[in-house]
């Protein structure tokens, strides 16, 4: 049944998990078209994951880069390892833990990316502090994320389903579920809060295209990324009639249009590490970020 959930800390679950899932890549491709491409440079990947962009980064930087992937999953730091020893790079270290506490010097590095790793960190301020600590002065940061709008489609059609079958009480709930994911404002704020100056932001729109929302909502990757979101906003009792209605209404819909396509918007920020400067006031002197 596609409303279990997908255990992803197994380790055939590393060992078979897509490398670069298609909802992933065009966030990958994006930040890489933004990211600096030097040799010598010190590089951070923050939610390195199974470790596509770090591998591409230590490769296409060379041997003089040295590329750190970051990741509290196992399964996926295993699998990333495995890779690395096959490939037999030099240039690349992991470390399996929560990047809110980094054990790395402050000052220490050039280049910090993170592609959607921002959309599934617990406590997106402690990582970028930590992130701003352990940056030299002027140190780039690139992070992907997609945008608040995403699927539109999808949840006008969920909304829909609750009218319908007399959960409006729930309709906040999914309201609140829809606007956590990020705006380039909220983006822009939360980088500057941690001592970050945003210089750029590219901007693009995707498509996801499904034959129906029965294909949809089995769809391994929704399985894994999406559904636990969507089944966290019905009454449990209610959720196997909710999603049952769901998915009908969600063929209904391809049928009247030949396809289901979801849209989903996407923002690559570019920030450097500002500078602190000193100031006096009558209660002491204080630090903050230069803009």
């Amino acid at each position: 049944m596609y409303l279990d959930d997908i255990d992803s800390s197994t380790s055939e679950f590393g060992d078979l998990y897509d490398e670069l899932p298609l909802w992933s890549a065009p966030f990958g491709l994006l930040l890489l078209d933004h990211v600096p491409i030097k040799a010598g440079l010190t590089m951070l990947d923050i939610g390195a994951g199974t470790g596509f962009l770090t591998m591409e980064l230590a490769e296409r930087c060379g041997p003089t880069t040295s590329v750190i992937a970051v990741d509290p999953w196992k399964a996926a730091m295993d699998r990333l390892r495995r890779k690395v020893n096959q490939r037999g790079l030099k240039n690349v270290r992991l470390i399996e833990r929560d990047a809110a506490i980094l054990d790395l010097p402050d000052d220490s590095v050039d280049v910090i990316v993170s592609n959607l790793g921002v959309n599934n960190f617990d406590n997106p301020g402690a990582v970028l502090a930590e992130c701003r600590r352990v940056a030299k002065t002027g140190a780039r940061l690139v992070l992907t994320t997609n945008l608040r709008g995403h699927m539109a489609e999808f949840y006008d059609v969920y909304r829909g389903v609750l009218i319908e079958l007399g959960h409006r009480e729930h309709l906040d709930a999914l309201e609140t579920h829809i606007n956590q994911r990020a705006t380039v404002e909220s983006v822009r704020d939360l980088l500057a809060m941690a001592g970050f100056t945003p210089t750029e932001v590219a901007t693009q729109t995707f498509r996801m295209r499904f034959a129906d929302g029965s294909s949809l909502l089995r769809h391994s990757f929704i399985r894994l990324g999406f559904l636990p979101g969507w089944k966290s906003v019905p009454p449990p009792d209610s959720l196997q009639d909710t999603f049952g209605t769901l998915e009908q209404r969600l063929d209904e819909y391809a049928q009247a249009r030949g396809e289901l396509v979801l849209t989903v918007p996407m923002a690559c920020v570019v920030a450097r590490k500002a500078a602190l400067v000193e100031t006096s006031s009558d209660d002491g002197t204080r630090t903050h970020p230069r803009p």
